[in-house]
């Protein structure tokens, strides 16, 4: 079994830590012989050559990051088979991906959110739902073309599958997960709760950074990396109007409404902070603070917050029964995301207007947060009984 300080995945010049070794995993990178001639990128290992391709994705973190997971899930199961990229074949896909439903053993691929340097990271926090697997080959395909262009691959395996469309642009018809107004509403109200009087300033301040962090994630609809860097000067006023201005995905900015409850939260947290109650124009401290009231908090320091904060108000509510509240057990941030633009859609919010909260390219993406269709087929169909109602002409034969 090799050290585990020895196991390390090299990325775009940091050392990603890979997984601790169980059952003699070799280091990802190692395996791949001399580059030939035809090689137009300066890598010697699949891992090198990935980390050229994840360069061109550097100036945004969010995309650099959701891409060097979905190839080092490939890399590290690649390893653990004895294959390199270049020895992917159409059948591999299919093992693949039924891999990522279901990796095994669980014990080495699978636990919870960990920091990327802690001894018992894994690659996998759960399996993979459907659409989750067809967003990694989609990633993943696209890092196979580039691949091909490089030169450090032949042909690109992706392009011998048949039924390509159907799992590359299927979607569900609907999103799923999202907590129910009822259960938010109970959740929000524990959230509101403030600690007993003999807490300590620590605990008072946890409680409001957590109650401003779920209210900005609800009225607002940011994803987690927006979050991280928030800044305070981010919220601007135009015309007596108050506008949350954000860089989304594609380096895109956009100017989000900030509704009275947001700015009312917005500000308890800077009283909190000892601030005056609105911020200036450019002031470009971080929105989100750690402990101390002044640094900003990162990617995965929010993560486990929000993952922690769902696991206490669980635990909390324990008046509901278990299958009411169990969705906050399995709730991530990307849930809040979810939630907010599907209550926003069910208050009555234009579509037109739901897809420039959620900063979506195409309006079908939003579309999928839209129910009121299926609430109403299911109330028509609720009229299709076994039995008939009783009617002046009962029928009988």
């Amino acid at each position: 079994m090799r050290d585990e300080a020895s196991m390390a995945l090299t990325v775009l010049d940091t050392q990603v830590p890979a997984m601790p070794d169980h059952d003699g995993l070799a280091m990802p990178g190692v395996s791949r012989a001399v580059a030939g001639d035809g090689v137009r990128i300066s890598a010697r290992t699949d891992v090198k050559a990935v980390a050229a391709w994840l360069r061109e994705f550097q100036t945004s973190p969010q995309t650099w990051r959701a891409y060097r997971k979905e190839a080092e899930r490939l890399l590290l199961w690649l390893e653990c088979r004895g294959e390199t990229l270049a020895s992917v074949r159409r059948e591999t896909l299919d093992a693949f991906e039924r891999f990522l439903a279901d990796p095994q053993p669980a014990s080495r691929w699978v636990g919870p959110s960990r920091p990327r340097a802690a001894p018992d990271w894994r690659p996998f926090r759960q399996p993979l739902s459907a659409a989750s697997r067809r967003q990694a080959l989609v990633i993943l395909q696209g890092m196979f073309a580039w691949l091909v262009e490089a030169g450090w691959v032949e042909h690109n395996p992706f392009r011998l599958m048949r039924d390509k469309r159907r799992r590359m642009d299927n979607r569900r018809e609907g999103v799923e997960r999202y907590l129910e107004r009822a259960l938010w509403q109970r959740f929000w109200a524990w959230l509101q709760t403030p600690p007993a009087s003999e807490a300590t300033n620590a605990q008072r301040y946890r409680w409001a950074r957590r109650r401003f962090l779920f209210g900005f994630a609800y009225l607002l609809a940011p994803r987690l990396s927006e979050m991280a860097t928030a800044q305070m000067g981010d919220f601007i006023q135009r015309e007596g109007r108050w506008w949350w201005q954000v860089v989304g995905k594609g380096d895109k900015l956009a100017h989000v409404p900030v509704p009275p409850d947001m700015l009312s939260l917005l500000v308890d947290w800077r009283e909190t902070l000892g601030l005056a109650p609105h911020p200036q124009p450019g002031d470009a401290t971080p929105l989100l603070r750690a402990l101390d009231g002044r640094r900003g908090v990162g990617d995965n320091q929010l993560y486990r917050l929000i993952r922690e904060t769902f696991q206490l108000g669980y635990r909390a509510l324990d008046d509901l029964p278990d299958a009411r509240r169990a969705p906050l057990r399995h709730a991530t941030p990307h849930w809040l995301r979810h939630t907010a633009l599907t209550h926003q859609a069910q208050a009555g919010v234009e579509l037109r207007y739901l897809a420039r909260t959620a900063r979506h390219a195409r309006l079908d993406t939003t579309a999928r947060y839209l129910h009121a269709e299926a609430e109403e087929w299911h109330r028509q169909l609720a009229h299709h009984r076994l039995v008939e109602a009783d009617t002046s002409d009962d029928g009988t034969l």
